[in-house]
């Protein structure tokens, strides 16, 4: 905080955010400046960053705001957005956040500041919900397993079908979309084909030949016209022509309709939103994809499967890690590095609040409107297509116009889908009423009150909203008791609660990651992805209804424009690593623009970010992996005579910068004029761009793209896994390519087709990164970022002479993060794992660990954690520290000592029986922290080997389990 030097000082705003978000005060700052032996952080700048691409000038941001103004010009520009109801349909509809579910998960930070769950010890919690996620999509689906969720449906039906083209063998490269699909989902099917040689047919599913050339085949259900088809007789085509069936499906439609399991179907994807998830104009909300056991080893994103402790206790966990892309790098099956967690978890929490029986009484009632409606139009002389129907009418002309109808429904405050062929969708949901339905009968010229309650009982007269013959829905969902038990407000936020106290998250301590920049999420920011403004519009909303959010997108652009240095940015990637395909087919779409269609080698450091080989697979590239220097560089005469090699078919260079090293590459201009050189764009990973903003700007340093992850640098929480936001940044020359959408003017003249399913990406976060940048100011960010390096070169130096330090850079300096090795204490029995499960008992979340190289643990504090905090961390790795030397003295048994145990639950500590040689105190209370604020592992160490090879992905009945282990 400031100290007013005179009276007119006391006019500035009195409580700066940046005091509020940067952790160390200013004495602190020059005590850690101090033990650097620097004399201020612009000196730290100096030395650490190459005086070649620094940067010190102003970002010429407006001037740094106010929590109270922020939130207030946020809640003005919300409230410009029209509260318009959308029947408007295409995969996305209105439903209710029920508040409990809103104010005990969407607006708790216990649950939105927790870690992707790699420690699974301290993540229980929100492994429960997503393993309750993964048992709700596999009962609704008829599938045998589910992920945990992936971006979008758009994007998880692209994913559907290259996990098709990988599974059928052969020769085959056509891929059939049902016309009847969602226009949206076809062109992000389009777009993910175009570089990997696949041939989408968009055709009619029911005339469609299967031949030797099919491998698969994508059909909607409902069809995007609201058509129930039964698709038995496609699916036995299908396979008897060797080809695969990925079903489209809408999960509160499956409540009453046969599953797509019992079709036949292959695969299921689609959309949890309507489960309680609001439109955001596009998102976040959490897809879902759905298949056979066989496939499970090739399916994409992330799945929860159960196995046990060392104790013998069911435990949950990530099953098959070894398939995620940063693992398996160019060898990936798919370049999905997250899952929306936080979004998954609230569609679970709906499902557990509503139960089966809940959830179809939602679904029938929507059916039941439905068909009113249906019966109203038809006796004006519409026509109202054909039967069985969910909640979808495709409305032929009848007496009004086309587009006296639109006109009037506008004037009414309602929005309906309009087809090229002048018939107009109608698309119903969990908010609609019997209002709602005279609102619709009068902008089809009704006359208001005919459409009365007697009309209405009428109408609905001798209508089951139970499906009949063969699509009807026979089956049990939901039986597990979690779907059960929870029907009281009072039931569901204790069992919430109980989940939350099993996770560690930001509420608890710092969570010290390497590469994923877990800062201060802060409430401000979060507060205004509530209000109704940005929380409800439709994604294809018409803009003229929604100014404020072009405001805020547009403002946001500016902004990123003049952090990065660019001309242009595209906001519709919903993730950092749909931000790196973006970029690439981006960069593609340029050579391919000059004529260059061979250009298509991509070479990538190893000291790249883990995504960037998987993502330049899956934009159709070949990866050429250039080596690094022992000081953890690139190693500039490998790279050089990996360009020369392949000059004429160099299309890139992914460079992560500062690299995941944690070092600032003296040499990156050079590297990028040699690419330049040789023909190449250079695609710069923004994933540790924290360590840039307002220090360096990518265009300075030679890149011609750029993606932010606006999840890290700028604030959006990662959710335990997600929401995230990917945009990309071009120079002027690339803007020209910049993704379209066949719903909105977004993107270049010559853009690629879509790489999300909404033009704008997850738009209901983007007020996280917009309030973060105005609160901040240019001077706050460049502090910011001058903080977070001196945070993570104080850790280093504090721990230097205790661990190795594995690269440095000038004067020993790191940049945002620092890589301490762990691979010396190996010949004494001591893994990485073991000090990252230790860190547990000291009430820490563990550092990366084992990435980007094994043995090591990626140490990153952020500027948000508080001098406090870092010496507390230090004090833990020294603790454990001088427990490795207990094993060294022979003092410490080699096998049964702290860190091979760790974590020490509550259960093990209190239990009758204790035969370790140490002390139950040195296991559970090694500091005096943690003796005043003790975090409890959940369980203890989990075998993961176990759970391997015992998959179990879905909730199953408590007995049989227990008997299993």
């Amino acid at each position: 905080m400031r100290n007013p030097s005179n009276t007119l000082d006391l006019l500035e705003p009195h409580d700066r955010f940046v005091d509020r978000h940067v952790g160390p005060r200013p004495a602190d700052i020059l005590e850690m400046l101090g033990v650097l032996g620097l004399e201020s952080l612009d000196d730290l700048t100096a030395r650490a960053v190459p005086d070649a691409i620094r940067f010190d000038g102003d970002l010429n941001l407006a001037p740094p705001r106010t929590e109270a103004e922020i939130l207030a010009d946020l809640r003005a520009v919300a409230a410009l957005n029209r509260p318009f109801r959308n029947y408007i349909g295409l995969g996305y509809h209105e439903c209710v956040t029920p508040a409990v579910i809103q104010r005990k998960i969407l607006e708790n930070p216990a649950w939105y500041t927790a870690y992707t769950p790699y420690q699974p010890e301290i993540s229980q919690g929100r492994l429960e919900a997503l393993l309750n996620f993964q048992t709700m999509v596999a009962d609704l689906t008829g599938m045998d397993l589910a992920n945990a969720s992936l971006l979008d449906e758009g994007t998880a039906a692209a994913e559907a079908m290259t996990l098709c083209h990988r599974i059928v063998a052969g020769d085959r490269d056509v891929f059939l979309v049902s016309d009847r699909c969602h226009p949206q989902t076809i062109e992000v099917v389009r777009g993910r084909a175009t570089p990997l040689g696949i041939e989408v047919r968009v055709a009619d599913h029911e005339r469609f030949e299967f031949d030797t050339s099919v491998f698969g085949a994508l059909v909607q259900y409902p069809a995007t016209d609201g058509a129930i088809v039964d698709y038995t007789g496609l699916v036995e085509r299908a396979h008897g022509g060797g080809a695969l069936v990925v079903v489209a499906a809408d999960l509160l439609a499956l409540t009453l309709l046969r599953s797509p399991g019992e079709l036949g179907a292959d695969v299921a994807v689609g959309s949890s939103q309507r489960f309680g998830v609001p439109m955001g104009f596009g998102g976040p909300h959490a897809a879902y994809m759905a298949t056979r056991d066989a496939y499970k080893r090739q399916l994409p994103g992330r799945i929860v499967g159960l196995s046990k402790d060392a104790r013998g206790n069911p435990a949950i966990r990530l099953a098959l890690q070894t398939r995620e892309q940063h693992i398996r790098r160019d060898k990936a099956t798919s370049n999905i590095c997250t899952a929306q967690v936080l979004l998954a978890v609230i569609a679970s929490m709906y499902a557990v609040y509503h139960g089966p029986e809940g959830l179809r009484r939602i679904a029938s009632r929507i059916r039941v409107l439905t068909e009113i409606l249906a019966r109203a139009l038809r006796e004006l002389g519409y026509g109202v297509g054909p039967e069985p129907r969910f909640d979808t009418l495709r409305v032929t002309p009848g007496p009004r116009p086309f587009g006296e109808i639109i006109e009037a429904a506008e004037k009414l405050g309602i929005n309906l889908r309009s087809w090229d062929d002048g018939t107009v969708g109608i698309a119903l949901g969990e908010t609609t009423g019997i209002a709602d339905l005279q609102d619709l009968f009068v902008a089809f010229g009704g006359e208001p009150g005919d459409l009365n309650r007697v009309a209405i009982a009428r109408l609905a007269a001798g209508f089951d909203p139970e499906f009949s013959g063969p699509l009807k829905r026979t089956t049990p969902y939901l039986t597990h008791p979690v779907f059960q038990r929870y029907r009281s407000e009072t039931d569901l936020q204790r069992y919430i609660h109980r989940l939350e106290s099993r996770d560690l998250s930001l509420v608890h301590a710092m969570i010290p990651l390497g590469s994923c920049t877990m800062k201060l999420n802060a409430a401000a920011e979060m507060q205004p992805i509530s209000f109704p403004g940005f929380a409800s519009p439709h994604p294809f909303a018409p803009v003229r209804q929604v100014p404020g959010y072009r405001r805020l997108i547009s403002n946001l652009e500016d902004q990123i424009r003049a952090i990065t240095g660019f001309a242009g940015v595209s906001m519709m990637p919903n993730a950092g690593a749909q931000g790196e395909y973006a970029g690439l087919r981006v960069i593609q779409a340029y050579h391919e623009a000059r004529g260059d269609r061979e250009r298509r080698v991509c070479v990538i450091p190893h000291s790249a970010h883990g995504t960037n080989p998987a993502s330049a697979i899956l934009a159709g590239m070949e990866v050429v992996v250039v080596g690094t220097d022992s000081h953890g560089n690139i190693d500039v005469a490998d790279l050089r005579a990996k360009v020369e090699a392949h000059s004429a078919r160099l299309g890139a260079l992914m460079v992560t910068y500062p690299s995941t090293h944690g070092v600032f590459e003296e040499g990156i201009r050079e590297i990028c004029g040699l690419i330049h050189a040789h023909g190449g764009q250079v695609y710069l990973d923004g994933a540790n761009l924290n360590a840039l903003v307002g220090v360096c700007r990518p265009a300075d340093i030679g890149a011609d793209v750029c993606h932010l992850n606006l999840h890290k640098t700028f604030c959006i929480p990662h959710g335990g896994g997600g929401p995230g936001m990917g945009p990309i940044a071009v120079a002027a020359h690339l803007v020209p390519y910049l993704p379209g959408h066949p719903f909105a003017e977004v993107g270049g003249a010559e853009g690629i087709r879509p790489i999300a399913a909404a033009p704008w990406g997850s738009a209901g976060i983007l007020p996280i990164p917009f309030a973060y940048i105005s609160m901040m100011g240019g001077s706050g960010l460049r502090y910011a970022t001058q903080v977070a390096v001196l945070n993570a070169n104080y850790i280093a130096r504090r721990l230097h002479g205790h661990f190795e330090l594995l690269y440095s850079g000038r004067d020993g300096l790191v940049a945002h993060e620092c890589i301490l090795d762990m691979r010396p204490f190996r010949e004494l029995g001591i893994e990485a794992e073991d000090v990252a499960k230790r860190l547990m008992d000291y009430g820490f979340h563990a550092p990366t660990m084992s990435w980007p190289v094994a043995g090591t643990l990626m140490v990153e504090p952020t500027e948000s954690e508080p001098k406090e905090e870092l010496d507390r961390f230090v004090e833990a790795m020294l603790g454990i520290r001088e427990e490795i030397r207990e094993i060294e003295r022979g003092q410490a048994d080699p096998r049964d000592n702290v860190l091979k145990n760790a974590p020490h639950t509550a259960d093990a500590v209190t239990a009758d029986d204790w035969t370790h040689p140490y002390s139950r105190e040195k296991a559970a209370f090694p500091t005096a922290f943690t003796r005043k604020g003790k975090f409890w592992p959940a369980v203890a160490r989990i075998d993961n080997a176990y759970g391997d090879r015992h998959l179990v992905c879905s909730c199953p009945p408590v007995d049989a389990y227990a008997e299993s282990v």
